[in-house]
């Protein structure tokens, strides 16, 4: 059993880190990472410039590039073996609701899901006030793992999982739970850079919007770790005869 790990948070995160350590005890563990954060990377891939990969220890690669470009290249070509499954995190932050449209953890996922791989990205719901328990987080993706190999899922399926920033311990269990989703993120900030110039950085994300029973959101705010199936078919399947009325005549 061998399984590729990767992030967005960088190579030397202590969540990659502790999670390469608890799947250690299960398989032969890959890490392909980022080489510094990159978070909000989304699913884009690097195809202007040549990539690079290089080695800081056994069995440890960084990329300077993207969680996407980081499976992509483990999986189609730079190993002379094959891998089983993917896994990503331990991300430091949620990636809640509509977090998982612009998160490099989810995206490294996908990516494996894309190539025919069972994947899983796990991420801490860290904040202000965490703990930082990323071994809380590792653990959840250990038990995770040991359960897909027991019982696989659809091979359609990407695990999204949400783990409070708590103690084991402390978690409250399991439940599977659909996307909530938030408010419009807050406006840009303008600032000026030492010469005067206009400088913008990105918005804050907005708060809960829909987070009541049965969303992620609920689910790790109860204390449970959040388990949402991903799919990577974006299309409306109910609107597609709605659509297909409202084209009607378009080119008359």
């Amino acid at each position: 059993m061998k399984i590729l790990v990767s992030n967005d948070d960088g190579f030397r995160a202590e969540g990659i880190r502790r999670l390469r350590e608890a799947l250690a005890t299960l398989a032969e563990v890959t890490v392909v990472a980022p080489d510094r954060n990159k978070s909000g990377a989304s699913n884009s891939l690097t195809l202007d410039v040549p990539l690079r990969v290089f080695e800081s220890e056994p069995g440890v690669y960084f990329v300077p590039g993207t969680p996407t470009d980081c499976v992509h290249l483990a999986i189609s070509g730079l190993f002379d073996f094959e891998h089983d499954m993917v896994v990503s995190g331990v991300n430091d932050g949620a990636n809640l609701g509509d977090d998982v449209l612009y998160s490099g953890t989810v995206a490294a996922a996908v990516e494996g899901r894309f190539l025919g791989l069972p994947t899983i990205a796990v991420s801490l719901c860290t904040g202000t006030g965490g703990g930082g328990h990323f071994d809380t987080g590792a653990e959840v993706a250990r038990r995770l793992v040991a359960q897909l190999l027991k019982r696989p899922l659809q091979s359609a399926l990407i695990l999204n999982v949400n783990v409070p920033d708590v103690p084991f311990a402390q978690l409250r269990g399991f439940r599977a739970s659909r996307l909530g989703y938030r408010h419009r993120s807050e406006p840009v900030m303008r600032a000026q850079d030492p010469r005067g110039r206009p400088v913008y950085w990105i918005g804050p994300a907005g708060a809960q919007q829909d987070a009541g029973p049965g969303t992620d959101f609920d689910t790790v705010a109860q204390g449970y770790v959040s388990v949402t199936p991903l799919q990577v078919d974006l299309t409306r399947h109910a609107a597609l005869s709605a659509v297909d009325t409202w084209l009607e005549g378009i080119n008359d």
